[in-house]
């Protein structure tokens, strides 16, 4: 029996939130096929999460994940979001359009979002999730007093401990192979970019929690790989964006079975945060300007994207994919999850994991 045991799953794997990919749909079949499905609500507020809530609850009643996330409330700077949107306006001008007039910030941190923390505590999600940091103290007490499991993101030794100290009960070990965010509490410090293997190992014999691995897992062999290291689970997000039940859109999955997802990239450009994408013409652009604070960024890539895309270019879109995207495969949900127990189990599921 392993930690993971307790949410009755059949294979030792999570499936990533991916918010604004991640639909409710996806994290019910996932669940249901006998994984750990997640939605990420992170890109929506308190009444668009309880109405995803809702969803999963009416088509399963096994457990689910809610991912919040945590990114320090971000500055605004007048003159480094002209700055931005001036570099962007050539680009923007390519497709008949202009960049928006002023910038600001699509998402709250749910460090500052009091109507999201009351609603998880009204509605009890199985377990909760964070991703960038960790809420205040009354924020983590609050939930797991309503009963919900916590996990949090690490990249380093240093952020696990943090998280252990927190009271948080497990730790997702995310590698720089992931797709997607970078999950570091500050993103201005150094970054050892420390990969799965070497972090998932690192905390598992240093660290004091249970140990999820998360980037560039695509397969079963992958999934025994990373119990062999001590993982109680893994994280796989890539693996389920070309699942039907995703919200990915036509260019994205059409990206994701094409030559960019043999070159995956950390961009700061598409949000103002390092993220891992596949590469497009976005993670091409070179400005010789700084983009604004995660997530204000974010809202003028987005306006770039839709207008791109309405010239029928979709290589500004937010095409988030570790680096083991030319492993994914395009079947239901369920059928993934069934594909990724069979290859569990035949790469030697069930044998004792190193301490």
């Amino acid at each position: 029996m392993t930690w993971f045991d307790r949410f009755g799953c059949s294979v030792p794997l999570i499936q990533a939130p991916m918010a604004g990919v991640a639909t409710p749909a996806l994290a019910a079949a996932v669940s249901e096929a006998g994984a750990l499905g997640s939605i990420g609500v992170g890109a929506t507020d308190a009444a668009g999460a309880r109405a995803m809530i809702d969803a999963i609850r009416a088509a399963t009643d096994r457990p689910f994940t809610v991912n919040l996330f945590v990114h320090r409330t971000p500055d605004a700077d007048a003159a480094r979001e002209a700055a931005w949107l001036a570099a962007l306006a050539p680009v923007f001008a390519a497709y008949d359009a202009e960049p928006p007039a002023r910038l600001h910030s699509p998402y709250r941190s749910f460090a500052d979002d009091v109507e999201m923390l009351a609603m998880l505590v009204e509605t009890a999600p199985p377990v909760v999730s964070f991703h960038f940091g960790l809420p205040p103290a009354a924020a983590i007490a609050a939930l797991r007093a309503a009963g919900s499991v916590l996990l949090a993101t690490a990249t380093s030794l240093a952020e696990a401990r943090a998280i252990e100290a927190a009271g948080i009960d497990a730790v997702v070990a995310q590698g720089i192979e992931a797709g997607g965010h970078r999950g570091s509490f500050d993103p201005a410090a150094p970054d050892d970019a420390l990969g799965t293997v070497a972090l998932t190992r690192l905390l598992v014999r240093d660290g004091g929690l249970p140990v999820i691995a998360a980037g560039g897992l695509m397969d079963g062999a992958g999934i025994a790989a990373a119990c062999a290291l001590g993982a109680v689970a893994a994280q796989l997000g890539t693996a389920f964006v070309a699942c039907p039940e995703s919200a990915a859109d036509e260019g994205y999955r059409a990206a994701l079975a094409g030559e960019g997802a043999w070159h995956t990239q950390l961009t700061t450009h598409i949000s103002g945060r390092p993220a891992r994408a596949l590469a497009n013409r976005f993670t091409a652009f070179e400005p010789d300007v700084a983009p604004p604070d995660y997530p204000i960024a974010y809202a003028a890539g987005k306006a770039l994207h839709a207008a791109a895309r309405a010239h029928g270019e979709h290589g500004y879109g937010a095409h988030w994919a570790g680096q083991g995207a030319p492993l994914a495969r395009a079947m239901p949900a369920a059928d993934l999850v069934a594909t990724l127990r069979r290859e569990w189990h035949a790469a030697g599921a069930g044998r004792e994991s190193p301490a």
